[in-house]
Protein backbone atom coordinates (compact mmCIF):
# COMPACT_ATOMS: atom_id res chain seq x y z
CA UNK A 1 0.00 0.00 0.00
CA UNK A 2 1.21 3.46 -0.82
CA UNK A 3 0.32 6.82 0.46
CA UNK A 4 -0.91 9.74 -1.06
CA UNK A 5 -0.24 13.52 -2.13
CA UNK A 6 -3.20 16.41 -2.66
CA UNK A 7 -2.76 18.91 -4.98
CA UNK A 8 -1.46 21.33 -2.16
CA UNK A 9 1.24 18.84 -1.02
CA UNK A 10 -0.43 17.22 1.99
CA UNK A 11 0.18 13.21 2.74
CA UNK A 12 -2.90 11.49 2.28
CA UNK A 13 -3.79 7.89 3.16
CA UNK A 14 -5.91 5.56 1.39
CA UNK A 15 -8.82 5.86 3.36
CA UNK A 16 -9.05 9.97 3.04
CA UNK A 17 -12.31 11.24 2.32
CA UNK A 18 -10.71 14.75 2.88
CA UNK A 19 -7.58 16.60 2.81
CA UNK A 20 -6.98 18.02 6.29
CA UNK A 21 -5.11 21.27 5.05
CA UNK A 22 -6.88 22.60 2.20
CA UNK A 23 -10.40 21.27 3.11
CA UNK A 24 -10.69 19.46 -0.85
CA UNK A 25 -12.63 16.44 -0.94
CA UNK A 26 -11.11 13.06 -2.24
CA UNK A 27 -11.75 10.27 -4.86
CA UNK A 28 -9.15 7.72 -5.58
CA UNK A 29 -9.15 6.80 -8.93
CA UNK A 30 -7.86 3.08 -9.61
CA UNK A 31 -7.03 2.95 -13.07
CA UNK A 32 -4.72 5.85 -12.64
CA UNK A 33 -4.24 5.10 -8.84
CA UNK A 34 -4.33 8.50 -7.95
CA UNK A 35 -6.02 10.31 -4.86
CA UNK A 36 -7.87 13.20 -6.90
CA UNK A 37 -9.77 16.47 -5.66
CA UNK A 38 -13.78 16.49 -5.97
CA UNK A 39 -15.82 19.19 -7.23
CA UNK A 40 -18.74 20.29 -4.55
CA UNK A 41 -21.97 18.95 -5.23
CA UNK A 42 -24.67 21.31 -6.26
CA UNK A 43 -26.29 22.63 -3.36
CA UNK A 44 -27.20 21.95 -0.01
CA UNK A 45 -28.50 18.01 0.25
CA UNK A 46 -28.03 17.55 -3.10
CA UNK A 47 -27.49 14.31 -4.28
CA UNK A 48 -25.80 14.63 -7.54
CA UNK A 49 -22.36 12.87 -6.94
CA UNK A 50 -18.88 14.84 -6.86
CA UNK A 51 -16.94 14.96 -9.67
CA UNK A 52 -13.62 14.29 -10.28
CA UNK A 53 -11.12 14.64 -13.56
CA UNK A 54 -11.91 10.87 -14.01
CA UNK A 55 -15.67 10.61 -13.33
CA UNK A 56 -17.96 10.64 -9.87
CA UNK A 57 -17.77 10.04 -7.32
CA UNK A 58 -19.36 5.74 -6.49
CA UNK A 59 -22.68 6.04 -5.52
CA UNK A 60 -21.94 4.34 -2.47
CA UNK A 61 -19.96 7.01 -0.77
CA UNK A 62 -22.58 9.73 -1.94
CA UNK A 63 -25.76 7.52 -0.14
CA UNK A 64 -23.68 6.34 2.64
CA UNK A 65 -20.12 7.37 3.03
CA UNK A 66 -18.62 4.15 2.96
CA UNK A 67 -16.81 4.52 -0.31
CA UNK A 68 -14.03 6.97 -1.33
CA UNK A 69 -13.53 5.62 -4.91
CA UNK A 70 -14.78 7.48 -8.25
CA UNK A 71 -16.54 5.74 -11.10
CA UNK A 72 -14.31 6.01 -14.15
CA UNK A 73 -17.12 4.45 -17.14
CA UNK A 74 -19.18 6.99 -18.18
CA UNK A 75 -23.21 5.84 -17.49
CA UNK A 76 -22.16 3.55 -14.34
CA UNK A 77 -22.98 5.09 -10.28
CA UNK A 78 -20.71 2.50 -8.76
CA UNK A 79 -16.58 1.94 -8.31
CA UNK A 80 -14.84 -1.11 -9.70
CA UNK A 81 -14.42 -2.08 -6.48
CA UNK A 82 -19.07 -1.69 -5.00
CA UNK A 83 -19.45 -2.80 -8.35
CA UNK A 84 -18.60 -6.50 -7.06
CA UNK A 85 -21.33 -6.44 -4.31
CA UNK A 86 -23.88 -8.94 -4.54
CA UNK A 87 -25.12 -8.42 -1.45
CA UNK A 88 -24.86 -5.57 1.22
CA UNK A 89 -25.97 -5.55 4.73
CA UNK A 90 -29.22 -5.16 6.27
CA UNK A 91 -28.78 -1.63 7.54
CA UNK A 92 -31.48 -1.55 10.09
CA UNK A 93 -28.89 0.63 12.85
CA UNK A 94 -25.87 2.81 13.15
CA UNK A 95 -23.34 -0.50 13.84
CA UNK A 96 -24.41 -1.96 10.55
CA UNK A 97 -23.29 0.93 8.23
CA UNK A 98 -20.20 1.30 10.48
CA UNK A 99 -19.94 -2.89 9.78
CA UNK A 100 -20.55 -2.04 6.31
CA UNK A 101 -17.97 0.41 5.85
CA UNK A 102 -15.35 -1.54 7.31
CA UNK A 103 -16.02 -4.42 5.26
CA UNK A 104 -15.55 -2.03 1.97
CA UNK A 105 -12.39 -0.25 3.55
CA UNK A 106 -11.25 -4.16 3.94
CA UNK A 107 -12.23 -4.77 -0.03
CA UNK A 108 -10.78 -2.00 -1.18
CA UNK A 109 -7.34 -2.94 -0.09
CA UNK A 110 -7.40 -6.42 -1.56
CA UNK A 111 -8.60 -4.96 -4.76
CA UNK A 112 -5.37 -2.22 -4.75
CA UNK A 113 -3.75 -5.17 -3.70
CA UNK A 114 -4.52 -7.41 -6.27
CA UNK A 115 -4.29 -4.67 -9.11
CA UNK A 116 -0.46 -3.96 -7.85
CA UNK A 117 0.16 -7.33 -8.62
CA UNK A 118 -1.41 -6.96 -12.20
CA UNK A 119 -3.63 -9.95 -11.00
CA UNK A 120 -7.21 -9.35 -12.75
CA UNK A 121 -9.89 -8.01 -10.93
CA UNK A 122 -13.39 -8.68 -13.27
CA UNK A 123 -17.21 -8.82 -12.23
CA UNK A 124 -19.50 -11.32 -12.09
CA UNK A 125 -22.04 -8.83 -14.09
CA UNK A 126 -18.67 -8.69 -16.44
CA UNK A 127 -18.53 -12.29 -16.90
CA UNK A 128 -19.85 -15.39 -15.18
CA UNK A 129 -16.16 -16.35 -14.11
CA UNK A 130 -15.49 -12.63 -12.48
CA UNK A 131 -15.91 -11.91 -8.77
CA UNK A 132 -18.66 -11.33 -6.60
CA UNK A 133 -19.26 -10.52 -3.07
CA UNK A 134 -21.70 -11.13 -0.64
CA UNK A 135 -22.02 -9.23 3.23
CA UNK A 136 -24.89 -10.81 5.20
CA UNK A 137 -25.99 -12.19 8.77
CA UNK A 138 -27.50 -15.07 10.63
CA UNK A 139 -29.87 -15.15 12.89
CA UNK A 140 -27.62 -15.45 15.97
CA UNK A 141 -26.73 -11.50 15.28
CA UNK A 142 -29.71 -10.53 13.82
CA UNK A 143 -33.25 -12.64 14.23
CA UNK A 144 -34.61 -10.67 10.96
CA UNK A 145 -33.00 -12.65 8.34
CA UNK A 146 -33.69 -16.20 7.30
CA UNK A 147 -30.51 -17.63 7.39
CA UNK A 148 -29.68 -19.50 10.51
CA UNK A 149 -25.68 -19.82 9.60
CA UNK A 150 -23.50 -17.91 7.38
CA UNK A 151 -20.37 -19.08 6.97
CA UNK A 152 -17.48 -17.05 5.60
CA UNK A 153 -16.19 -18.62 2.66
CA UNK A 154 -16.37 -19.28 -1.57
CA UNK A 155 -17.87 -20.60 -3.94
CA UNK A 156 -17.99 -20.31 -7.67
CA UNK A 157 -16.19 -16.80 -7.29
CA UNK A 158 -19.16 -15.79 -5.19
CA UNK A 159 -17.26 -14.57 -1.64
CA UNK A 160 -19.25 -14.17 1.19
CA UNK A 161 -18.61 -12.41 4.53
CA UNK A 162 -20.51 -13.21 7.67
CA UNK A 163 -20.75 -9.11 8.62
CA UNK A 164 -20.43 -9.78 12.18
CA UNK A 165 -16.35 -9.99 11.32
CA UNK A 166 -16.70 -6.50 11.23
CA UNK A 167 -17.30 -6.48 14.69
CA UNK A 168 -13.56 -6.27 16.58
CA UNK A 169 -15.29 -7.80 19.97
CA UNK A 170 -16.79 -10.60 18.17
CA UNK A 171 -13.92 -11.14 16.08
CA UNK A 172 -10.89 -11.02 18.09
CA UNK A 173 -13.42 -14.09 20.44
CA UNK A 174 -13.42 -16.24 17.64
CA UNK A 175 -9.89 -15.98 16.78
CA UNK A 176 -8.94 -16.78 20.25
CA UNK A 177 -11.61 -19.57 20.05
CA UNK A 178 -9.97 -20.81 17.47
CA UNK A 179 -6.64 -20.37 18.78
CA UNK A 180 -5.78 -18.45 15.76
CA UNK A 181 -3.03 -15.95 15.80
CA UNK A 182 -3.99 -13.90 13.53
CA UNK A 183 -7.73 -13.08 12.63
CA UNK A 184 -8.79 -9.41 10.37
CA UNK A 185 -11.19 -8.26 7.66
CA UNK A 186 -8.60 -7.76 4.80
CA UNK A 187 -7.28 -10.95 5.99
CA UNK A 188 -10.59 -12.98 5.68
CA UNK A 189 -10.33 -10.80 2.00
CA UNK A 190 -6.94 -12.05 1.40
CA UNK A 191 -7.39 -15.72 1.97
CA UNK A 192 -11.10 -15.74 0.67
CA UNK A 193 -9.30 -14.24 -2.98
CA UNK A 194 -7.37 -17.42 -2.69
CA UNK A 195 -10.11 -19.77 -3.53
CA UNK A 196 -11.02 -17.70 -7.00
CA UNK A 197 -7.40 -17.02 -8.45
CA UNK A 198 -7.39 -20.93 -7.52
CA UNK A 199 -9.65 -21.50 -10.10
CA UNK A 200 -7.74 -18.92 -12.76
CA UNK A 201 -3.92 -19.83 -11.61
CA UNK A 202 -4.16 -23.16 -11.43
CA UNK A 203 -4.55 -24.40 -15.08
CA UNK A 204 -2.79 -27.04 -17.12
CA UNK A 205 -1.64 -30.47 -16.11
CA UNK A 206 1.65 -29.37 -14.90
CA UNK A 207 0.71 -26.46 -12.47
CA UNK A 208 -2.06 -28.76 -10.55
CA UNK A 209 0.52 -31.61 -10.41
CA UNK A 210 3.15 -28.93 -9.02
CA UNK A 211 0.30 -27.90 -6.81
CA UNK A 212 -0.38 -31.35 -5.24
CA UNK A 213 3.22 -32.05 -4.90
CA UNK A 214 3.34 -29.07 -2.26
CA UNK A 215 -0.27 -29.04 -0.68
CA UNK A 216 -2.04 -32.30 -1.52
CA UNK A 217 -4.71 -33.37 -3.81
CA UNK A 218 -7.03 -31.25 -4.15
CA UNK A 219 -9.45 -33.73 -5.30
CA UNK A 220 -9.93 -35.12 -1.04
CA UNK A 221 -13.52 -34.70 0.34
CA UNK A 222 -13.92 -30.94 1.05
CA UNK A 223 -17.04 -31.63 3.51
CA UNK A 224 -15.22 -34.40 5.72
CA UNK A 225 -11.91 -32.67 6.06
CA UNK A 226 -13.35 -29.64 7.58
CA UNK A 227 -15.66 -31.77 9.80
CA UNK A 228 -12.49 -33.74 11.10
CA UNK A 229 -10.55 -30.25 11.51
CA UNK A 230 -13.56 -28.71 13.45
CA UNK A 231 -14.30 -31.59 15.49
CA UNK A 232 -10.86 -32.41 16.82
CA UNK A 233 -7.84 -30.93 18.37
CA UNK A 234 -6.57 -28.04 17.04
CA UNK A 235 -2.70 -28.27 16.51
CA UNK A 236 -0.63 -26.84 14.47
CA UNK A 237 2.00 -28.60 12.37
CA UNK A 238 5.29 -26.37 12.25
CA UNK A 239 5.17 -27.48 8.40
CA UNK A 240 1.45 -25.05 7.69
CA UNK A 241 1.32 -21.09 7.89
CA UNK A 242 -1.52 -21.92 10.30
CA UNK A 243 -3.76 -24.50 11.73
CA UNK A 244 -6.39 -23.79 9.52
CA UNK A 245 -4.21 -24.36 6.74
CA UNK A 246 -4.08 -28.24 7.58
CA UNK A 247 -7.75 -28.69 7.00
CA UNK A 248 -7.53 -29.30 3.26
CA UNK A 249 -5.32 -28.74 0.76
CA UNK A 250 -7.55 -25.61 -0.52
CA UNK A 251 -7.59 -24.08 2.32
CA UNK A 252 -3.77 -24.42 2.84
CA UNK A 253 -3.40 -22.69 -0.43
CA UNK A 254 -5.64 -19.70 0.33
CA UNK A 255 -3.64 -19.21 3.35
CA UNK A 256 -0.26 -19.30 1.66
CA UNK A 257 -2.12 -16.70 -0.46
CA UNK A 258 -3.10 -14.58 1.86
CA UNK A 259 0.00 -14.53 3.42
CA UNK A 260 1.57 -13.69 0.24
CA UNK A 261 -0.53 -10.52 -0.24
CA UNK A 262 0.06 -9.52 3.46
CA UNK A 263 3.65 -9.83 2.66
CA UNK A 264 4.07 -7.95 -0.76
CA UNK A 265 1.75 -5.17 0.39
CA UNK A 266 3.36 -4.32 3.97
CA UNK A 267 6.78 -4.12 2.00
CA UNK A 268 5.23 -2.13 -0.78
CA UNK A 269 4.41 0.13 2.18
CA UNK A 270 7.54 0.08 4.28
CA UNK A 271 9.49 1.01 0.70
CA UNK A 272 6.98 4.57 0.22
CA UNK A 273 8.21 5.34 3.22
CA UNK A 274 12.17 4.81 2.63
CA UNK A 275 13.04 1.81 4.92
CA UNK A 276 15.69 0.02 3.26
CA UNK A 277 13.59 -3.46 3.76
CA UNK A 278 10.70 -2.19 1.66
CA UNK A 279 10.22 -2.62 -2.45
CA UNK A 280 7.15 -2.62 -4.80
CA UNK A 281 9.00 -5.41 -6.92
CA UNK A 282 10.95 -8.23 -6.13
CA UNK A 283 12.34 -11.00 -8.65
CA UNK A 284 13.29 -13.43 -6.34
CA UNK A 285 11.88 -15.08 -3.59
CA UNK A 286 14.70 -15.32 -1.54
CA UNK A 287 15.40 -11.39 -1.94
CA UNK A 288 11.69 -10.93 -0.84
CA UNK A 289 12.14 -13.36 2.25
CA UNK A 290 15.41 -11.26 3.41
CA UNK A 291 13.92 -7.74 3.63
CA UNK A 292 10.72 -9.66 5.09
CA UNK A 293 12.86 -11.06 7.60
CA UNK A 294 14.53 -7.65 8.41
CA UNK A 295 11.22 -5.49 8.16
CA UNK A 296 9.13 -8.18 10.43
CA UNK A 297 11.91 -8.31 13.12
CA UNK A 298 11.72 -4.48 12.81
CA UNK A 299 8.08 -4.38 13.29
CA UNK A 300 7.82 -6.89 16.04
CA UNK A 301 10.97 -4.98 17.95
CA UNK A 302 8.55 -1.62 17.52
CA UNK A 303 4.90 -3.19 18.61
CA UNK A 304 6.82 -4.75 22.08
CA UNK A 305 8.45 -1.20 22.57
CA UNK A 306 5.11 -0.03 23.06
CA UNK A 307 3.89 -3.01 25.24
CA UNK A 308 1.90 -4.94 22.40
CA UNK A 309 2.05 -8.47 20.73
CA UNK A 310 3.82 -9.19 18.03
CA UNK A 311 3.08 -7.14 14.85
CA UNK A 312 4.20 -10.63 12.77
CA UNK A 313 3.61 -14.06 14.87
CA UNK A 314 4.80 -16.10 12.12
CA UNK A 315 7.89 -18.43 11.68
CA UNK A 316 8.01 -19.68 8.06
CA UNK A 317 9.15 -23.22 7.82
CA UNK A 318 10.56 -24.48 4.70
CA UNK A 319 7.90 -25.99 3.29
CA UNK A 320 5.82 -23.36 3.51
CA UNK A 321 8.68 -21.49 2.02
CA UNK A 322 8.05 -24.13 -1.11
CA UNK A 323 4.99 -22.82 -1.35
CA UNK A 324 5.50 -19.07 -1.10
CA UNK A 325 7.67 -19.27 -3.74
CA UNK A 326 5.10 -21.40 -5.81
CA UNK A 327 2.59 -18.83 -5.59
CA UNK A 328 5.55 -15.79 -6.51
CA UNK A 329 6.12 -17.94 -9.52
CA UNK A 330 3.08 -17.49 -10.59
CA UNK A 331 1.98 -14.13 -9.55
CA UNK A 332 5.45 -12.28 -10.67
CA UNK A 333 6.88 -15.05 -13.54
CA UNK A 334 4.23 -16.88 -15.53
CA UNK A 335 0.32 -15.06 -14.57
CA UNK A 336 -1.13 -16.95 -17.56
CA UNK A 337 -4.51 -16.48 -15.91
CA UNK A 338 -6.96 -18.04 -18.48
CA UNK A 339 -10.26 -16.19 -19.57
CA UNK A 340 -12.33 -19.06 -18.31
CA UNK A 341 -11.38 -20.91 -15.45
CA UNK A 342 -11.75 -25.18 -14.83
CA UNK A 343 -14.93 -25.84 -13.61
CA UNK A 344 -13.82 -28.32 -10.83
CA UNK A 345 -15.88 -28.48 -8.39
CA UNK A 346 -13.60 -29.21 -5.60
CA UNK A 347 -11.67 -25.98 -6.33
CA UNK A 348 -14.80 -23.80 -5.71
CA UNK A 349 -14.68 -24.98 -2.03
CA UNK A 350 -13.61 -22.49 0.74
CA UNK A 351 -16.01 -22.16 3.55
CA UNK A 352 -14.71 -20.73 6.68
CA UNK A 353 -17.20 -20.32 10.19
Amino acid sequence: MIDFKCGCGQTLFFENTTCLRCGSRLGYDPRSRRMLRLSTAAGPGSQKAPQSEAGPLCRNGVDFGVCNWVVGDAGKEYCLSCSLNQTIPDLVDSDRLLWWKQLEHAKRRLIFGLLQLNLPVTGKHESEHGLAFRFIEDRRSNPRVAEEHVYTGHSEGVVTINVTEADNMRREMERRHAGELYRTLLGHFRHESGHYYFRLLIDGEKRIARFRDLFGDDRQDYDAALERYYSGPRIRDPDFISAYAQSHPLEDWAEIWAHYLHMTDTLETAGFYGLPQGSDHFDSLEDLLQKWSELTTLLNSLNRSMGLEDAYPFVLSEATIGKLQFVHELVVHDPGCPSSPPSSGAASAGTRS
